[in-house]
C-alpha cells in the first residue's frame, strides 16, 4: 500500500486485503485532489491551507465515502471528489475549533492560530470550507443540499457545546445531542455519499446512512474513554487532554452524578482547565470510577445499533470491512 496516506483502518484483521488495496489506491488520489484543493498563489494562505493536511490524518471520512461505494458502483467519477468534500470539511472545522479551544498544537504540530494567529486561522478555515463548496458545484443539487444540511449540523453543534444545557435539559442528553451533530452528521454524510454517488439502491442508501450516524457516535464516545482510559505508549497520545483543558465528556458527566468522596474530588476539578498534577490526579480518579464502565456501555450500544443496520446490507467485504470498525471503536477503548 502506498505511503502517502497511512490508513490504519484498512489493516484491520477481517477487511479484505483487496478491498484494502483498492480503497488505499483511491485514498492517494484523494490526498493529491486535497493538494490540489488548497494550491493557491498567495504564499501565506496556501501555506496555511495546506498546514493541517500536510500534519496527517487517516482519512477516516474519505474511507468511508470510498467503502460505501463498494454497495454499487465503485469506479463512478463522483466518488474522489466526494471524498474530497467530506475531508475538506472536516479539515475546516478544525482550524474554527482550534480557534474557540484556543489550542496550540493538532496533529502533533502547532495549531494554525498558534502560527499564524487567530484572523488567519479563521479565513483558512473559511477557504477550505469554499474549496470544498467548489467541488460541490459539480456534484449535483442533491449534493449541495445534503452538505448545506450537514455543515447546518456542524454549526449547531458548536453553538450547543459553547452554550451548554439549558436549564431544566439533562447534561448527557445535550452531550449527545452535541456529538451527534459535531461528529456523527459529517460521518453519517461519508457513508451516504459513497453510496449515493455510487448508484447503490435507496434502501442501501438509507441503511448505510443510519449505520454511519450510529458509527460516528460510537467513533466520538471511543475516543473520549481513549482520553482517560489509554496510556501515552499503546494510544500514541497524551491521556487527559480534555480534561487539562477543562473539557466535560461523557465519562466525566457520569461521574459527576456519583456520590462519595472521590465523587466529590472530582467535582472539584472537572469542568475547569487542571495543570499536570491535577489531571494525573483527576486521571487516577476517573479511571476507578464506575462512570466509566457506564460510558462504555453506551459505546457499545451505538456500535451495535450501527451492527443492526449492516445486517440489512447486502453480504460481501463491504459489510464485512463496515462491522469490523464497528468492532475496532469498541475494542480500542476496552
Amino acid at each position: 500500500m502506498s505511503e502517502v496516506v497511512a490508513n490504519g483502518y484498512l489493516g484491520l484483521p477481517g477487511v479484505d486485503t483487496d478491498l484494502a488495496r483498492d480503497i488505499q489506491d483511491d485514498l492517494v488520489r484523494v490526498e493529491d485532489a486535497l493538494r490540489t484543493a488548497v494550491t493557491v498563489d498567495d504564499p501565506l494562505l496556501a501555506e496555511s491551507a495546506a498546514h493541517l493536511l500536510g500534519a496527517g490524518g487517516k482519512r477516516f471520512r474519505a474511507t468511508l465515502v470510498l467503502l460505501a461505494a463498494r454497495f454499487g458502483d465503485a469506479k463512478a467519477p463522483e466518488l474522489i471528489p466526494a471524498a474530497t468534500v467530506v475531508e475538506l470539511t472536516h479539515v475546516a472545522t478544525l482550524y474554527h475549533d482550534d480557534v474557540m479551544d484556543e489550542a496550540e498544537l493538532r496533529r502533533g504540530s502547532a495549531s494554525a492560530n498558534l502560527r499564524w494567529g487567530n484572523s488567519v486561522a479563521i479565513l483558512t478555515g473559511d477557504y477550505v470550507f469554499a474549496q470544498a463548496s467548489m467541488l460541490l458545484a459539480d456534484l449535483g443539487a442533491e449534493a449541495v443540499r445534503l452538505q448545506a444540511s450537514t455543515f447546518s449540523r456542524l454549526v449547531r453543534g458548536q453553538i450547543l457545546e459553547t452554550s451548554g444545557p439549558a436549564e431544566g435539559v439533562d447534561a448527557v442528553e445535550h452531550y449527545l445531542e452535541v456529538i451527534a451533530d459535531k461528529t456523527a452528521s459529517l460521518i453519517a454524510t461519508s457513508s451516504r455519499f459513497g453510496a449515493m454517488f455510487s448508484g447503490a439502491s435507496p434502501e442501501v442508501v438509507e441503511a448505510v446512512t443510519r449505520a454511519g450516524e450510529a458509527l460516528g457516535m460510537a467513533f466520538q464516545l471511543s475516543d473520549d474513554l481513549l482520553d482517560v482510559a489509554a496510556d501515552a505508549t499503546s494510544s500514541g497520545k497524551e491521556p487527559g487532554t480534555d480534561l487539562r483543558e477543562g473539557v466535560l465528556t461523557l465519562p466525566m458527566f457520569y461521574a459527576l452524578r456519583e456520590t462519595g468522596p472521590e465523587a466529590d474530588r472530582l467535582r472539584e476539578l472537572l469542568g475547569r482547565p487542571l495543570d499536570d498534577t491535577e489531571t494525573a490526579e483527576a486521571l487516577a480518579l476517573l479511571r476507578s470510577r464506575p462512570a466509566m464502565e457506564r460510558a462504555m456501555a453506551d459505546l457499545r450500544g451505538w456500535a451495535d445499533r450501527a451492527r443492526d443496520e449492516l445486517d440489512t446490507l447486502p453480504v460481501g467485504p463491504a459489510r464485512d470491512a463496515f462491522a469490523t470498525l464497528c468492532d475496532y471503536v469498541v475494542e480500542r477503548s476496552g
